[in-house]
């Protein structure tokens, strides 16, 4: 095992969880589930681990993070703080897949280790799992354990990964949120003894993360900053309802990547997707263009990029940012607080592509009505918000500054 100072973050299930670990000594571990946010506890569990074992952030020598699969707003909140340190600390990245990490709480039982999140649709993530003792020169090492992968993560039905169970024919251990979901139907359908690990080793574990991310770190298994990138496994709701609407009804998530990465190598296409920890000061330069003294400043977009209730969206032209947009979800109703598009993009489509999505995407976060606010006499914005279905409901008068100007409210309502 390799011997580093790992600062591990898991944030893919309900469990939040920070640890900091030297070696092969666990120094510090924070893990909350409870009714609260990844957004709202990540960054303080994290400062009161620094605060409480006097952690310089510079001295560790990498970050492991869980990788996925998972919530997909978890995900997005771990990948960004991880790689907002990684590229701040010039540390690089130890990704976990988030599976692997539940298993690896089970270190030493050679039964097989079957984890199961939900992955909505009826579907479980999972894998199959177990450990073997460790061996040198034909004998046992005493308590040393490699995992080994009889298959690794994927989505499935929790059919199918019975059958997986039965025709292994071993007994198995069930770990993960889903499993109380799926138990009566479990019991049903197992035809193997099975017994479930116990509460405080059955759902994601950052010590666990940081347990395996030291053996994926011996194996080379590190990546830079730029590199790193969260498996979902499988596409967001907003992508495969995309998908479905596709006349043919079965482009594959293949096809689908390569659109995007043709689109990418085609300078005069512009793609939408989710603003990322490493577009912040593009969007940053693109709001100060465009706003001035009114634009966002860069903490404000990393913030805003971290919460769980917020959906930031840029859109790409020849590998460039050249559109900013984001919404907030308050109580059901979504404030769009952000809509940016360079100067040299204008009237190219650029902001209604961005908002039709966003105004999509919307929907899966809870929001149901929609407002924002806009200068009188940007006619053009103006024009494009009521193509979108919204409608002037109200006016601050003088609202903005440099130059004055009324704030007109308009809503578009479910």
């Amino acid at each position: 095992v390799s011997y580093m100072k790992i600062l591990s973050i898991d944030t893919s299930g309900l469990v939040g969880a920070v640890a900091v670990t030297d070696g092969d000594i666990l120094v510090s571990q924070f893990s909350v589930q409870y009714k609260t946010t990844h957004s709202e506890i990540l960054m303080p569990m994290l400062d009161d681990i620094c605060k409480k074992i006097n952690l310089d952030l510079s001295t560790i020598d990498a970050i492991a993070v869980a990788e996925g699969p998972g919530s997909f707003t978890g995900l997005r909140i771990g990948s960004a703080t991880a790689k907002g340190l990684a590229l701040a600390l010039d540390k690089p990245i130890i990704p976990v897949p988030t599976v692997d990490g539940i298993a690896y709480n089970l270190y030493g039982v050679e039964k097989i280790i079957c984890p199961m999140m939900d992955a909505r649709r009826n579907q479980v993530y999972t894998g199959l799992y177990t450990f073997v003792p460790k061996t040198y020169e034909g004998k046992s090492l005493e308590r040393s354990f490699d995992m080994q992968v009889i298959h690794e993560q994927f989505a499935t039905s929790v059919e199918d990964i019975a059958d997986r169970i039965n025709e292994i024919g071993k007994p198995v251990v069930l770990l993960g949120d889903d499993v109380p979901v799926y138990h009566d139907k479990l019991e049903e359908l197992l035809k193997v003894p099975y017994s479930l690990a116990p509460f405080f080793q059955n759902r994601q574990n950052a010590a666990a993360v940081a347990a395996l991310a030291g053996v994926y770190a011996s194996e080379g298994r590190i990546v830079n900053a730029d590199d790193f990138a969260p498996d979902y496994l499988r596409l967001s709701q907003a992508e495969r309802e995309a998908l479905e609407k596709d006349k043919s009804g079965a482009e594959s998530k293949a096809k689908l990547a390569e659109k995007k990465a043709a689109s990418r190598n085609n300078p005069g296409i512009v793609r939408i997707r989710e603003m990322s920890a490493e577009d912040i000061e593009d969007a940053y330069n693109l709001e100060k263009t465009n706003l001035g003294k009114e634009a966002w400043t860069q903490k404000q977009l990393l913030d805003a990029l971290t919460r769980d209730d917020t959906i930031y969206l840029v859109a790409e032209k020849a590998g460039r940012v050249v559109g900013l947009c984001g919404v907030q979800n308050i109580s059901g109703e979504g404030e769009i607080t952000n809509v940016s598009v360079s100067g040299d993009c204008r009237r190219e489509g650029v902001a209604y592509k961005m908002l039709k999505q966003l105004l999509e995407r919307g929907h899966g976060i809870g929001i149901k009505d929609y407002t924002l606010e806009v200068r009188a006499k940007n006619t053009p914005a103006i024009g494009l918000y009521e193509r979108l279905g919204f409608v002037n409901e109200g006016v601050r008068p003088g609202f903005y500054d440099e130059p004055k100007d009324d704030a007109v409210i308009y809503w578009k309502r479910k």
